[in-house]
């Protein structure tokens, strides 16, 4: 109601205000009436629309951009039909035809200015306590700009900003929501000084894992603790929110490569298909058909041996998991008969094949596993696809496969060759996509770390200068699926992994992160373990045709006919294994110690 009375009483005072400048003030009686009644005409008329169209009725938040743009319309739409009265017979009256076209600007100026006065009492009685934690927003961008929105009118925030940090040059005199840059990301001491900081907000969607390392080097020299704003990929799938504010993790220092995933290219080959994902019920395989599912395949189809791995990949993909609907199917892909049964009885026409036995000094001590499962199963996997006309086939495989040393990256390769095979017999897309070490995967390095660092027992790491390529399982899987859109038949396409990352290093890191004093033990490299994992074959020439994170080589081929187990296990163990290796003594680093 005050409102509406705000916009009344501006209607009636523009009017008249208008009338008055026109005139100097300097009217007659007659005039004054009549101009008097055009105003509380239109002051009616105002109140009257504003309430039909529940302007004053709740419809927007007060001094909102949206209200602000809905006022604007009715005024401009009010003088206009006004004026359509006024100019034939205002004179007759004693009013001029252009009054409410020289007053309908007063009126908008009273109503923004109102409506801006009220914000700005809103917002300052909305703004943290004393009490947040006053922080520097790294970044000074769209992400940032959110941020400081949700931030800035929130009073029980626990987050006070207090200035801003770009590198930008065309920024640093940039204001936010009140909030000034205030110096670029070489200037967190001086910043800290002057504000009295103690976090580091960064705040940079596309911020991928070097980046935030270096970011947060910086600020925790400065004393600041650190955190982050979730990554643009997730703000734009709804998965994270801009207030979703936390401690920055390793996950985010070792492997976060910022994904720019083309829908249309997915959803040309997924939406509408039968889609088969075998080793659904792993961390890769639940999380592609989690993935999967957001693009409408007709059916997807999730394969695994694994009942357990199998509730999961349905729970994220369907919401429950009752084991009791036909997509989840229990089968292993060592069962040739019960493989062709199934793909004959539910004709799949994507296929993503990620069963594989994957640690590799469990496979050094059990080679025939691997031969069963990576070799013959993927070979089982292949020829059910193949009769039943499989239009893309994506085999997932390993960093492992590249100049392969163990017993694990020989069979991965073989299955890349095999694959290959299936490509070239079939002209169909089938292909093959190689990547490193994903963060988070059952068995993982980090998850292994995190419970010895809970355990309060030594971390375990088998050589000083060990390094390895790190993707979260999200974003790996987002490139699989991308890899299946822009792969070519018999490829192999190797995912952009960023550099290579210390073992050590994220070792440190992590004791350092949990404030425990926990000892670091060098172990010496395991049989079949390399010191630098390889991406790319040293005979392999690499191409960008497609996406700027996929390259794409050519696998050999190798036919069923040629497979031999005997010689292949010959072949593998008098080959040079571990060329790279360093053995040492096994010897403990404490915290904070030196390597």
């Amino acid at each position: 109601m005050l409102a509406a009375i705000v916009d009344g009483l501006s209607w009636s005072f523009g009017v008249v205000l208008a009338i008055a400048l026109r005139f100097e003030f300097m009217m007659d009686a007659r005039g004054w009436i009549s101009t008097t009644v055009l105003a509380l005409i239109a002051g009616a008329i105002q109140i009257i629309v504003g309430y039909v169209t529940a302007l004053y009725r709740g419809r927007f938040t007060y001094g909102s951009f949206d209200e602000v743009r809905a006022v604007g319309i009715i005024v401009v739409i009010e003088a206009v039909a006004l004026s359509l009265l006024v100019i034939p017979i205002g004179p007759a009256v004693g009013v001029p035809r252009g009054t409410l076209l020289l007053a309908f600007p007063f009126v908008l100026l009273l109503m923004f200015g109102v409506r801006y006065f009220a914000r700005l009492l809103i917002e300052r009685a909305r703004k943290p306590g004393e009490d947040a934690s006053p922080a520097l927003i790294v970044g000074a961008g769209f992400i940032a700009d959110k941020l400081l929105a949700n931030v800035t009118t929130d009073p029980a925030s626990p987050i006070r900003a207090v200035g801003l940090l770009d590198d930008d040059p065309d920024k640093r005199n940039l204001r936010l929501r009140g909030v000034s840059v205030i110096g670029t990301t070489r200037d967190f001491t001086e910043a800290v000084q002057r504000t009295g900081a103690e976090l580091a907000i960064i705040a940079i969607g596309s911020a991928d894992s070097s980046l935030l390392r270096k970011l947060s080097d910086r600020a925790e020299a400065a004393g600041l603790r650190v955190a982050v704003t979730p990554s643009l990929h997730s703000l734009k799938s709804g998965e994270g929110s801009i207030s979703d504010v936390r401690d920055i993790s390793i996950e985010d220092l070792i492997g976060r490569h910022p994904v720019d995933t083309n829908v249309e290219l997915i959803a040309g080959y997924v939406t509408g298909r039968r889609v088969l994902v075998t080793g659904a019920g792993g961390s890769i395989g639940s999380e592609l058909c989690r993935q999967l599912a957001k693009y409408g395949p007709s059916e997807l189809i999730m394969l695994d041996r694994d009942e357990t791995g199998l509730q999961d990949a349905q729970l994220g993909t369907s919401g429950h998991g009752l084991l009791d609907t036909n997509d989840v199917v229990l089968a292993d892909i060592r069962d040739v008969e019960l493989l062709d049964r199934i793909f004959d009885e539910r004709q799949p026409e994507v296929v993503f094949h990620a069963a594989a036995l994957k640690h590799l000094p469990m496979l050094e001590q059990y080679p025939d596993e691997a031969w069963k499962t990576n070799v013959i199963g993927s070979l089982n996997v292949l020829n059910a696809a193949r009769r039943v006309g499989v239009s893309t086939f994506v085999n997932i495989s390993t960093d492992k496969a590249a100049n392969p040393t163990s017993v694990l990256g020989h069979s991965k390769r073989v299955a890349e060759k095999l694959t290959a095979w299936a490509g070239e017999q079939t002209g169909m897309r089938y292909l093959s996509v190689r990547f490193g070490n994903v963060i988070g995967s059952r068995g993982s390095m980090l998850p292994t770390f995190q419970r010895l660092i809970a355990d309060g027992r030594p971390i375990t790491v088998t050589h000083p200068d060990a390094t390895r390529y790190f993707m979260t399982i999200p974003e790996a899987c987002q490139l699989v699926v991308q890899a299946g859109a822009i792969g070519r038949a018999g490829e192999v396409l190797i995912l952009d992994m960023g550099e290579p990352v210390s073992i050590l290093e994220v070792a440190k890191r992590m004791v350092a992160m949990s404030g425990k004093n926990i000892e670091i033990v060098f172990t010496g490299l395991r049989p079949g373990e390399k010191l630098h994992e390889e991406l790319v074959g040293s005979r392999e020439n690499l191409e960008r045709p497609f996406h700027p994170k996929v390259s794409h080589t050519r696998a050999d081929v190798i036919t069923p006919e040629r497979l031999d187990k005997t010689g292949w296990m010959e072949r593998m163990f008098a080959s040079p294994r571990n060329n790279d290796t360093v053995v040492i003594e096994p010897i403990r680093l404490a915290k904070g110690a030196e390597a």
